[in-house]
């Protein structure tokens, strides 16, 4: 994703256009997030090289903020190791974070819905600072648990498409939330590389102390170039009647009703289902590299280096070009049918070289997924109501890495890694020929 999307300004003709529409849907289409597409080019409040520099800078934090995360997750198997947590251990504090993660996604979506994107922003990176200077003062087992616990409030992604939600319109959103999926990669990359970098030269504590200092900057950042309202006007007046109403945080009934509007229930399925097999074939992947390809932990390193290269490939020169010549409807078919090869080629993969080619159009599909149903749920539900859909979007991963290590364990163990390929390739197969049959009753 590129900042073509970016470039453009926010014609007359076609906000004109937009307040048609409006008016002609009812008064519930009204509050939905299409209304962002006529307020936001109406509000003299943000220029667009105040939009672009904001989102740029949201953009930084995220890739700020993976990096760290993935600096951690790095270091450590061996910061658990060097403190006699066995492998059962480690997976319980794998585990733990997962449900942590997985409880206040939801949380912090609805704490960015009542307070604003920055304040959630600035909660996430505060809390990554508490999480580092614990990790870096666990001296002992109960402390590196205890240290998992800022993790609930740890959403750095999450708080970055808020941003973008609210200072995009509906047609250059899939472009904008895309470009995270480049952020992500730039994390993979520089946080593997720096963290083994400092462990293997100056111990496995120094990342500990790099990620708090460089929480604590994002935090000042967000402090200072986040403003403190990025909804329009018009729409922080809706914010603020639907908030007043709803109230609590966490609320199952606020979770159903949006789960009620056109749609929503239909592309959060498939957003779920249809990386499943894959989210539990990466859960293994230590293992299996391990066992299966046989590759040494530097090797697998390498591995994940081309990843996040990949990842930085394919967000950058395809997914922003695609999501601009067709329909989101089209290209959440084409990720589909494309997993459901990625499934084809795993079941019938047997060396590390074919997991290399194979990777290819998995990160292509992962990312073409995860972007289009994003920007498709977040225009399916009213403006109010972004943060909240998008924690419940980001609870997919959480969920995945808290189920993932049993149902992964048990399909290594008695089938084989081909069963990882033969999953994806049913699940994705039957959600194809379903997307296929079915009209999806977006409202925009």
């Amino acid at each position: 994703m590129l900042a073509q999307h970016l470039s453009h300004s926010c014609p007359a003709a076609s906000h004109s256009v937009s307040t048609m529409n409006a008016k002609t849907s009812s008064a519930g289409e009204e509050e939905t997030s299409g209304m962002s597409n006529e307020t936001l080019g109406e509000s003299g409040c943000w220029g667009e090289a105040k939009r672009r520099q904001v989102i740029r800078v949201a953009y930084v934090i995220a890739a700020l903020d993976l990096t760290f995360l993935f600096m951690q997750i790095g270091v450590m198997p061996y910061l658990a190791k060097s403190l006699g947590l066995d492998s059962v251990g480690f997976g319980y504090l794998q585990t733990i974070f997962g449900v942590l993660q997985l409880v206040g996604s939801y949380i912090f979506g609805r704490f960015a819905d009542q307070f604003g994107a920055r304040a959630a922003l600035i909660l996430s990176c505060a809390s990554g600072s508490i999480f580092f200077l614990l990790m870096s003062l666990s001296t002992n087992i109960p402390l590196l648990f205890l240290s998992r616990l800022p993790g609930v409030f740890m959403h750095g992604m999450p708080g970055a498409q808020k941003v973008i939600t609210d200072m995009t319109t509906p047609s250059q959103r899939a472009g904008a939330l895309g470009k995270l999926g480049f952020c992500f990669g730039v994390g993979i990359v520089a946080g593997s590389v720096v963290g083994g970098v400092l462990s293997t030269k100056f111990g496995v504590y120094v990342p500990t102390y790099v990620g708090l200092v460089g929480s604590l900057i994002n935090t000042f950042i967000a402090m200072a170039w986040i403003p403190s309202q990025t909804k329009p006007k018009s729409d922080h007046h809706v914010t603020e009647h639907s908030t007043s109403q709803s109230g609590s945080l966490f609320s199952i009934r606020e979770i159903l009703h949006l789960m009620k509007f056109p749609g929503v229930m239909e592309v959060f399925i498939v957003k779920v289902f249809a990386g499943l097999p894959i989210g539990l074939f990466m859960i293994m992947f230590s293992i299996i590299s391990m066992d299966f390809f046989g590759l040494e932990a530097v090797e697998s390193g390498y591995l994940m280096s081309y990843f996040g290269v990949l990842q930085m490939v394919v967000q950058g020169l395809l997914v922003e070009k695609l999501a601009s010549h067709c329909s989101e409807m089209t290209l959440l078919r084409l990720s589909v049918f494309i997993f459901a090869g990625v499934g084809l080629g795993m079941a019938l993969m047997r060396t590390v070289w074919h997991y290399c080619i194979i990777v290819v159009p998995m990160v292509f599909a992962f990312n073409m997924l995860a972007t289009i149903t994003d920007s498709m749920l977040t225009k399916a539900v009213p403006s109010s109501s972004t943060g909240a859909m998008l924690g419940i979007c980001a609870s997919v991963q959480p969920l995945t890495r808290t189920v993932g290590p049993t149902i992964g364990g048990v399909l290594y163990k008695q089938f084989g890694v081909s069963s990882f390929g033969y999953l994806q390739l049913m699940v994705n197969l039957s959600l194809f020929v379903y997307l296929l049959k079915s009209k999806i009753p977006l409202k925009r």
